[in-house]
């Protein structure tokens, strides 16, 4: 017997609590976790954590709007040095978005049986939006906090945006029957709609190192509205997120039905690098003919490999840097 995905696999369901002024996305990733996971061979601490920062970049990064892109990075200074994610907008209305990602990590100083982001030690986490061309990108910090990446999203919103948020995850690997093993990730993301912010710059918050937290960003009626859908989302289940029996709407539903939930249009994600060879090409434009002898293989050849996608890339010497000779391909 042949199993089949769900539709709402691969998705992102955005909705609205109007009983709370509350706005929240419900992701589910399946097919595409597993291709960005499948392009590396990853132990399985780094593993978790590429799963986990996918699913908040698919949470998060639907709210960017058409062709923009938004990146998350997670720099550390422990074993896990680095875990980048992308999330490229759609380039229509009804189109996919597509996400990739990648980590770079000191195999020798990981901890096997440690917790994955015990892994990451002390760092930033990062939150960058590419609005296009001629437009300065966005970039927001925030150092790394709590137990877990979702903690650090939290902070990010509540420090630098100043919008109280919530995450709650379940990701792992599952196996249906009859099926391999593959990865599995669901999530809520709420966020209290924005208002005239409580805090001024400058003032202290009551989350880690003094950091603003979610619940010093909302207070009186605000306050008791987002602790009550705080309360809804803390009964969720983990196979409730990540599914298959149960779909988003009928998640919404269960968990915040007193609220009045509205959905909107789902936003499918898939898998998706953007790396090329004129990519590559105008990436070693910068370099000299002397630059680019150095750089060529003892088979006379130039090469250059994709982190996020593996994409391999072989060129003629001859046709890179800014001393290619005319007329070559790619000059």
């Amino acid at each position: 017997m042949t199993v089949t995905a769900p539709h709402w696999d691969d998705s992102v369901l955005p909705f609205q609590l109007d009983g709370a002024d509350v706005r929240g996305r419900v992701a589910r990733l399946d097919g595409a976790l597993n291709s960005i996971l499948g392009q590396h061979s990853y132990p399985p601490a780094i593993e978790a954590l590429v799963a986990e920062a996918v699913l908040l970049t698919a949470l998060i990064g639907q709210a960017v709007k058409l062709r923009w892109k938004l990146s998350l990075q997670i720099r550390g200074k422990g074993p896990a040095r680095l875990i980048a994610t992308d999330y490229y907008g759609p380039t229509d209305d009804g189109q996919p978005a597509r996400i990739r990602a990648y980590a770079s990590y000191d195999a020798e100083r990981l901890v096997p049986e440690g917790p994955a982001f015990a892994q990451i030690g002390e760092g930033f986490f990062a939150v960058m939006i590419d609005q296009g061309e001629g437009m300065v990108p966005y970039q927001g910090f925030t150092p790394i906090a709590g137990t877990s990446l979702s903690d650090c999203a939290e902070t990010y919103f509540a420090q630098s945006e100043q919008l109280p948020t919530r995450f709650a995850l379940s990701l792992g690997r599952s196996q249906a029957p009859g099926q391999p093993e593959s990865w599995r990730a669901g999530g809520v993301m709420i966020q209290h709609m924005p208002k005239a912010s409580p805090f001024a710059k400058g003032d202290g918050g009551t989350g880690e190192g003094g950091l603003l937290a979610a619940a010093d960003l909302v207070h009186g009626e605000d306050g008791e509205s987002w602790a009550r859908v705080n309360m809804l989302l803390d009964t969720v289940e983990e196979m409730e997120l990540i599914g298959p029996a149960l779909a988003p709407d009928r998640l919404l539903f269960r968990l915040f039905h007193q609220e009045m939930p509205r959905i909107f249009p789902v936003q499918p994600v898939n898998f998706g690098c953007s790396c090329s060879e004129a990519k590559v090409r105008n990436s070693l434009s910068i370099y000299s003919a002397k630059d680019i002898r150095h750089m060529t293989t003892p088979e006379g050849t130039v090469t250059a490999d994709c982190q996020f996608c593996g994409a391999h890339y072989v060129l003629d010497p001859a046709t890179v840097g800014f001393d290619a000779a005319k007329g070559a391909p790619g000059a």
